[in-house]
């Protein structure tokens, strides 16, 4: 899916300003801000063509092993 794809090379390229805006520099801060925005739109993108498969009828990803039961 070409818009998971998308949305794990936003978050890669978040890296190097992340580190550099813990060791404080403010520039990368803000670039990391701005990133953090096109995080938050490539996951949204994702969430609808996930919906979207499903209104489909099609399963995007195999199903979940079940979990531990309590």
């Amino acid at each position: 899916m070409e818009e998971y794809e998308r949305l794990k090379e936003v978050v890669a390229s978040a890296e190097e300003d992340i580190t550099k805006a813990d060791r404080g520099n403010k520039a990368a801060g803000t670039r990391v801000r701005k990133t953090m925005q096109d995080v938050k739109k490539a996951a949204q993108d994702v969430r609808n063509k996930v919906l979207e498969l499903r209104q489909q009828g099609e399963t995007p990803l195999p199903p979940a092993p079940p979990g531990p039961s309590f």
